[in-house]
């Protein structure tokens, strides 16, 4: 390794000694200006393909202010929402140019307030994101904005917030939908799984399964409604919890689909049949439970749609110096939709 020559870095210079040309014309070639004619941006990249000339995005980004790079905050870029969107996100940005940085946050707070000084530190274009769940102070982007850097909220949006651009699913219409299932396939007695009531996500998604049950005439069990961290371990420990009493629920409306696929492993080990004996419904349309037998119920988010609008929205934003048009705060919902499987 230390024997090896060091590849020399080509520069515009070296490209105009060798057309014989000002290093100012190589430079609006380079950058497709309208007043340099064809043959000369031709020739140009020609040359800088065959001197190996790699054009320095992070210098012409420090000269014109712009670095044509987007940065992604998400909890953790493993869950298929996630997943989905930044894939559209990616996607749709690149066709208009632009890269994009995506970080992950663990769904820590700390780590979120750090990513998003490094990301205002490289001098990101525009910010998304998607906040952890105990995030319920939003002033860490603050200073982005503040910079003039436009900040677009998905999915886990702050409440309440002025001059925040959100874009996010119609949870409380997605809570009610489920709820409303589970009494029209003749569920008396409905439990509920939730996430932590500090999240945009599970206040909606509780209200929606709170005014189902009002609407139904269905009397609510406090012992059946968790807020809890939505994982595999804590839905098996709320089942448990739930059917060691002598009365047990016969239907299950769980807020993602993780915590619905162990609840529906947990209701094959005590031999409780489903849908028979218990309807369970989950929130998501992980892929996961169309192939699980039985296949489960869910709440489809549209993870493209809501990607494709991030984009829209940050085009605008990015065409306007990062000014909102109109109102102060810019909130897009995203419609749900029921997709029944064979749990209900």
């Amino acid at each position: 390794m230390g024997n090896q020559k060091k590849v020399q870095q080509n520069t515009i210079l070296d490209i105009a000694e060798a057309l014989k040309l000002s290093p100012a014309t190589i430079s609006r070639a380079l950058n497709d200006h309208p007043h340099v004619k064809h043959k000369t941006k031709s020739d140009v990249l020609k040359m800088a393909a065959q001197l190996g000339y790699r054009r320095n995005n992070m210098a012409s980004g420090l000269r014109s202010n712009k670095t044509r790079t987007i940065g992604l905050i998400v909890p953790r870029i493993s869950m298929f929402f996630h997943a989905e969107v930044i894939t559209t996100i990616q996607n749709g940005l690149h066709k208009y140019g632009y890269n994009l940085i995506i970080c992950q946050s663990n769904d820590s707070l700390e780590m979120e307030k750090e990513l998003a000084e490094i990301l205002l530190s490289s001098r990101v274009d525009a910010l998304i994101a998607a906040c952890t769940l105990s995030t319920t102070d939003f002033s860490h982007f603050d200073q982005l904005l503040q910079n003039g850097t436009p900040v677009v909220f998905y999915d886990r949006v702050p409440l309440n917030e002025q001059k925040a651009i959100i874009i996010k699913g119609d949870d409380f219409r997605g809570g009610y939908i489920a709820t409303s299932h589970l009494a029209e396939t003749g569920c008396k007695r409905i439990a509920h799984i939730s996430g932590p009531l500090t999240s945009n996500l599970y206040q909606d998604r509780s209200a929606g399964f709170l005014k189902a049950m009002e609407q139904h005439k269905l009397s609510i069990n406090e012992d059946w409604i968790f807020h809890q961290e939505l994982t595999h371990t804590n839905a098996w420990e709320a089942m448990r919890k739930i059917f060691e009493g002598r009365v047990v629920p016969d239907g299950l409306f769980t807020d993602n689909d993780t915590s619905a696929i162990a609840a529906l492993e947990f209701a094959r080990e005590k031999g409780i049949n489903v849908p028979g004996d218990l309807k369970i419904i989950g929130y998501s349309n992980d892929p996961r439970t169309s192939i699980i037998t039985p296949a489960i119920t869910t709440i489809e988010q549209f993870p493209d749609e809501v990607g494709k609008k991030i984009v829209e929205m940050l085009m605008d934003l990015l065409k306007n110096n990062g000014n909102i048009i109109g109102e102060k705060t810019t909130s897009i919902t995203i419609p749900v939709q029921l997709i029944r499987r064979m749990t209900t």
